[in-house]
């Protein structure tokens, strides 16, 4: 079988200083922090617009991100998260580790691994609404200010984290 070339993953703690000063960066340039969920609602009101204006102007949810800017899809976070996946594409393929595939552990099969996978999307999906906020939102960018709710959430997401995986281990194994 022909392996490709993989190459070492990047230090953990030159990465963080990365983001810590990407951040910086961030409130500096544009006066808000890093986040990911205003992308996905401008999306969801250009698309809600595209098919009925009237509704999308008419209700706050839509409105609010069909004000403000000339375009939704042009506000600086939408391009922010095509760079975040275009930019993760990149580094798959540059580093050797790009490949089509579902990683499990033998205890599991392919569809119940995609479907806890998708399961577990959802779940965050919910939670980043209801919270008006995302994780990168959240701990990046509250974190990095020292807000209480920011490092709450982070504390609760790592709990809830390690809970499900001591959970799970023994449908992974």
């Amino acid at each position: 079988m022909n392996k490709r070339k993989t190459f070492p993953y990047w230090n953990p703690y030159v990465v963080g200083v990365g983001i810590g000063l990407l951040i910086i960066l961030s409130f500096l340039v544009t006066g808000r922090g890093l986040g990911a969920v205003g992308a996905f609602n401008g999306i969801i009101a250009s698309l809600v617009h595209a098919i009925a204006p009237d509704y999308a102007l008419s209700k706050g949810t839509y409105s609010a991100y069909l004000s403000g800017v000339e375009h939704p899809l042009k506000d600086w976070v939408v391009i922010e998260i095509a760079g975040v996946c275009i930019g993760g594409l990149l580094s798959g393929i540059i580093s050797g580790r790009f490949r089509f595939e579902v990683i499990k552990g033998p205890g599991i099969s392919n569809v119940s691994r995609l479907i806890f996978a998708f399961s577990g999307g959802l779940l965050m999906a919910f939670a980043t609404k209801f919270t008006s906020g995302c994780t990168s939102g959240l701990a990046l960018s509250g974190g990095s200010v020292l807000s209480p709710g920011a490092w709450l959430f982070m504390i609760s997401v790592f709990i809830g984290g390690y809970s499900v995986a001591w959970i799970m281990k023994k449908a992974w194994n």
